[in-house]
């Protein structure tokens, strides 16, 4: 039995996995320049969107996507879009006399169910 025995190894600090076989993603490098002109890059998946900006892992510094040539990228600003409120929304789907017209149908059903009538008894 002695001469079967398993010998063990160091734990955690070797792999039994090699790279034996494993075909990487394509990667493009791109290069950024922070505003106190240092550079840095960043590898990118060749088919990932490349940000315009991206903050520097050693400085933390927003830097600016720069080109082949060196220049930094010109950015197309998005057209921002407002946000619109629900009063905006429900506008778009019936006019405002309309919405008076349901608010009164609306008040006039709470009050009958409250007993009130088409009395106000708040200043009572």
């Amino acid at each position: 039995m002695a001469d079967r025995s398993l010998r063990g190894m160091r734990l955690g600090t070797q792999s039994l996995q090699s790279e034996e076989g494993v075909e990487f993603s394509p990667r493009v490098k791109r290069m950024y320049r922070a505003a106190d002109g240092t550079t840095f890059e960043v590898i990118f998946a060749a088919d990932a969107e490349i940000p315009p900006v991206w903050e520097s892992p050693k400085t933390g510094q927003e830097g600016i996507l720069l080109g082949a040539d060196g220049e930094p990228v010109e950015r197309e600003e998005a057209e921002a879009k407002i946000p619109r409120s629900h009063w905006d929304m429900l506008l778009e789907r019936r006019t405002r006399a309309e919405l008076e017209e349901l608010l009164q149908e609306r008040l006039e059903y709470l009050r009958a169910r409250r007993g009130q009538g088409s009395q106000d008894k708040i200043g009572a």
